[in-house]
């Protein structure tokens, strides 16, 4: 958004809660997509490295500015909110939340710890991957967190053995490939895979959008491919999937969460519903909710449930709020990349396969389309907001060199002296991937 307004001639502040502006795709997108991160962060480079584009890193809006201030105080003809869904779903079980960091991880801190604790920089949580964990979830997260558990511990396992294979290596050649290298098998480890616990059928796990008025014969496709993918995942990382579970209640030990137990569902037309009577206990090292990711609360903005109260979804705009738009993962509550609806359902599989690692070569190679047609898709709705700044009135020389004096003050605030480039090279680490 703030490329094509420079493009278009509009100044424009970007307010980055972190010190690297590039999001997801660094602190979600699991590090084995190499490629793709590094194709990404240049072309976010690209769109922010403009005369007309003033960064400021460091600024959280909630904690360092207030939403409200920001929106109807300081002056901008247009505020725009492209701040993803970053907040985890909570766990649905009371209580649950009490047991963060003692048996209880969520997706988005894990992934973040993933991506970066092999950084010399990196002073963030730890977090000790134990085999048997259980993971709550069905989405394309969800699989990542499953491989990059299944990764991880096959890769302290060679390590306890004196074999240094790294994670991208895992990764792209898959656990018994990697095995079979050092004329090992999986139950040479010792080690209990990884399980995904999902309140519907795999053939329901959402990697593919079902098109919408679906026959049965084009729903049937659908389903099939789905499993396909799946068990092409759980075939080369070796973790599990229990369908049809959904989670119910703690199972504690002491102070630690050491389990869950799952009631037994089944699917009836479009609902789930639970089995009466049917429960099962499993006990895990670990249990990480992947369930889905929200925006996360603003003081100031209200809300519908768990979404924000937009009074018109297409834009973004916000009920309150006349100069004030959204765009992306904001708006959809959903923090994954998601294929297009222009594809066809080959294509997409495709292109899911690779996003996965699943391809016949092993690689991501082309992965880079599922970005792409997620871009294609948010540049419409950038292009609609960018006709209604048009149409509005511009602002005089003392308002816009009041927005400016505040954007100094907390660029000096934080440390940006202003040379975007420069201050990119500073706060990476020399050791990122």
């Amino acid at each position: 958004m703030a490329g094509m307004l420079a493009a278009r001639g509009v100044a424009t502040v970007v307010f980055e809660q972190n010190p690297r502006p590039y999001g997801k795709i660094e602190d979600g997108l699991p590090r084995w997509h190499v490629k793709l991160r590094h194709k990404e962060y240049e072309t976010i480079n690209g769109h922010l490295d403009q005369p007309l584009v003033h960064f400021v890193p460091n600024t959280r809006i909630g904690r360092d500015i207030e939403f409200t201030e920001l929106a109807r105080e300081w002056g901008f003809i247009m505020v725009v909110l492209a701040h993803g869904a970053w907040h985890d779903r909570p766990l649905p079980i009371a209580g649950a939340d009490g047991y963060i960091g003692r048996g209880l991880t969520y997706q988005n801190p894990f992934i973040y710890w993933f991506n970066h604790y092999e950084e010399s920089t990196y002073d963030g949580p730890a977090y000790q991957v134990r085999d048997a964990t259980i993971v709550v979830g069905g989405g394309l997260a969800s699989i990542d967190v499953a491989k990059a558990l299944q990764v991880e511990v096959v890769r302290l396992a060679l390590c306890e053995r004196g074999i240094d294979a790294s994670v991208l290596a895992v990764e792209l050649d898959g656990v018994e490939p990697t095995l079979e290298r050092y004329g090992l098998q999986w139950g040479d480890l010792g080690l209990r895979p990884a399980t995904i616990f999902y309140r519907r059928r795999v053939e329901d796990m959402p990697l593919l959008d079902m098109p919408e008025g679906a026959d049965d014969v084009r729903r049937a496709k659908v389903e099939a491919t789905r499993r396909k993918l799946v068990d092409k995942a759980m075939r080369k990382y070796l973790f599990e999937i229990r369908p049809l579970r959904r989670p119910a209640e703690l199972l504690l030990e002491g102070d630690r969460l050491a389990g869950l137990r799952f009631q037994h569902t089944e699917v009836s037309g479009s609902r789930v519903v639970d089995v009466p009577g049917a429960f099962e206990d499993v006990r895990g090292p670990e249990i990480i909710s992947s369930i889905g990711s929200i925006a996360e609360p603003l003081r100031g903005i209200p809300l519908r449930g768990e979404v924000y109260d937009y009074t018109d979804p297409e834009l973004g705009r916000l009920r309150g709020y006349a100069n004030v738009f959204s765009i992306g993962n904001v708006v959809t509550g959903r923090g994954n990349i998601v294929v297009s609806r222009r594809h066809s359902l080959e294509t997409a599989a495709v292109l899911i396969e690779q996003f996965l690692g699943l391809s016949d070569s092993g690689s991501h190679v082309g992965e880079e389309e599922l970005l792409e047609s997620a871009n294609r898709t948010r540049s419409e709705t950038d292009d609609r907001v960018a006709a209604w700044l048009h149409d509005q009135p511009g602002i005089t020389p003392e308002r816009a060199a009041a927005i400016y004096a505040r954007v100094r003050e907390r660029q000096r605030a934080v440390g940006y002296g202003g040379d975007y480039r420069e201050w990119i090279t500073r706060v990476t680490p020399p050791d990122m991937a």
